[in-house]
């Protein structure tokens, strides 16, 4: 578990990131993409619900197992005083997301601690460029500092999958954890 101290840091370093425009480093990606990874359902076929609490530097629990074709309610928690992510995916797709995530940043539809709603006022609210920048995929959900949201999922066959925050920087100073489908 990380010190006051170490997150203290971490929310200056990312902040400062973040203002100055810095980029971080690519994750290392595996092989297995193109896989299908379940689908978004509804919450009456949810057989458990599985709380997930968001710091600034973890997430708690660090590992998740589930049974495949088992529909879950993650009920997620932003306890840190920065922005998050709870993306459900690969080490590939979240490589590829981390990418999106910050030309996000970089074009201002993220801050380090808010998501930036009015596009039309940045240049980036018509055309393509702005259908483009979106953060809809349905096995993601940003939280604000303090948010709780939920994500209902239906895991499809075994694998090993990741959930994890790709808000740039965040992936890389361990916000992952190891989600198991049996």
């Amino acid at each position: 578990m990380p010190t006051a101290s170490m997150r203290a840091s971490f929310v200056t370093a990312t902040l400062l990131a973040s203002a100055f425009g810095f980029t971080t480093l690519p994750a290392q990606a595996s092989p297995g993409h193109g896989e299908s990874i379940g689908a978004p359902a509804k919450s009456n076929p949810a057989t458990r619900t599985i709380n997930v609490e968001l710091g600034d530097t973890f997430f708690k629990p660090t590992a998740i197992k589930v049974r495949a074709g088992e529909t879950i309610r993650f009920v997620l928690t932003n306890s840190g005083e920065l922005l998050h992510e709870f993306n459900i995916g690969t080490a590939v797709t979240h490589a590829e997301h981390q990418k999106e995530m910050m030309a996000m940043m970089e074009a201002g539809m993220l801050t380090a601690t808010d998501i930036v709603t009015d596009h039309a006022n940045m240049g980036h609210g018509g055309g393509a460029h702005g259908a483009m920048m979106k953060h809809d995929d349905p096995n993601s959900v940003l939280l604000r500092p303090g948010e709780t949201k939920e994500l209902i999922w239906r895991f499809a066959g075994g694998m090993t999958l990741e959930f994890a925050c790709n808000v740039p920087g965040h992936y890389e100073a361990g916000m992952v954890g190891e989600l198991k489908v049996l």
